[in-house]
């Protein structure tokens, strides 16, 4: 009788755990309100190419005003200095009502982007960016 006295304490932990566990807020970006512009966005444009070589193409608008583009290819394929290569640009309406726009380009030198909203670092001067020599 006493083990099954416990069987049921450790289900009841395990299903009163499973409910903690599940009822945790989700991470993340916000959900949009059902009431909002967001909310009902649908798709009007939407276009995806695949070539046998493996490069592509893809876009798509929303009603809400939110564009993309991409394409994307492999560079020097089969070398030594093979890398992949992606470029496009999304765009977006801020809660500010101000159109955001960010182009991008990612490659064998890495992720840049670029946009009028993006802050940039100072310019260096000549003489910060000469290599320094350490020893003499």
């Amino acid at each position: 009788m006493q083990l099954l006295t416990y069987s049921y304490a450790v289900a009841a932990l395990a299903i009163c755990s499973l409910c903690v566990v599940t009822a945790q807020p989700q991470r993340g970006l916000p959900q949009p309100r059902g009431n909002t512009f967001d909310a009902n966005a649908v798709i009007l444009k939407q276009d995806f190419d695949l070539n046998p070589d493996g490069s592509y193409q893809y876009n798509y608008e929303t009603s809400n005003g939110i564009r993309a583009d991409e394409a994307g290819y492999l560079k020097n394929p089969g070398s030594q200095l093979e890398a992949q290569v992606m470029q496009g640009s999304y765009s977006y309406t801020g809660p500010d009502g101000i159109l955001y726009t960010i182009t991008y380009i990612a490659d064998e030198n890495g992720f840049r982007a670029e946009g009028a909203h993006i802050p940039t670092p100072p310019p260096v001067s000549p003489a910060a960016a000469a290599p320094r020599r350490f020893f003499k």
